[in-house]
């Protein structure tokens, strides 16, 4: 088995989150001096001209970064302006933190069920969502609420003109299990 691919695709998974150094030795099951040789291929490899993301070493974490000499064409996605729609992803957001807020990150990928950083950042850019201060939770993380362009947008004056959510009835809740459904390979 190729542990560079492994590795690679792991920090792939862990997104944004990053991975520690003791997580990657324990699920690769090696010793550290295999890992930094495994960290060096896949570094190396990155170091080309033609690859847009390299491995960082933030802290005891290691991260899929893009590199900083694409900066301007990363600020450039962000910044675009496609405000006649917006997708699925980025409205489950907005309900979220226009629900729950304010709200952190965490919160809203836990809630969704799936990282949401990139839309964050579209909806920051695009004035629909705003840093609202600090949680008090361990590591002090962002608190997001929505914004007065959020409320023009969707035709409110206020966040309470939003509909009025009712729970499921619990025997309505169907158990799944998204690993199983959803990640398990074809033997």
């Amino acid at each position: 088995m190729n542990l560079v691919a492994v590795l690679e695709g792991l920090l792939f998974v862990v997104g944004e989150d990053g991975l520690s150094m003791d997580q990657a030795m324990n699920i690769l099951e090696v010793d550290q001096k295999t890992l930094v040789s495994l960290l060096q291929q896949l570094q190396d490899s990155y170091a080309n001209e033609d690859r847009g993301i390299r491995v960082s070493a933030l802290g005891n974490h290691l991260k899929l970064t893009t590199k900083k000499e694409h900066r301007a064409y990363y600020q450039k996605l962000v910044e675009q302006e496609d405000d006649s729609l917006l997708s699925q992803a980025a409205l489950e957001t907005l309900a979220i933190i226009a629900y729950n807020g304010p709200v952190t990150r965490i919160t809203v990928d836990e809630i969704r069920g799936i990282g949401s950083s990139h839309i964050m950042r579209r909806l920051l850019a695009k004035g629909l969502i705003e840093e609202l201060g600090r949680s008090d939770a361990p590591g002090r993380p962002i608190l997001y609420g929505v914004t007065k362009d959020f409320l023009d947008y969707f035709g409110l004056s206020s966040i309470d003109q939003l509909p009025k959510l009712e729970p499921i009835p619990e025997e309505e809740i169907e158990e799944t299990d998204l690993f199983a459904s959803k990640y398990q390979e074809n033997a």
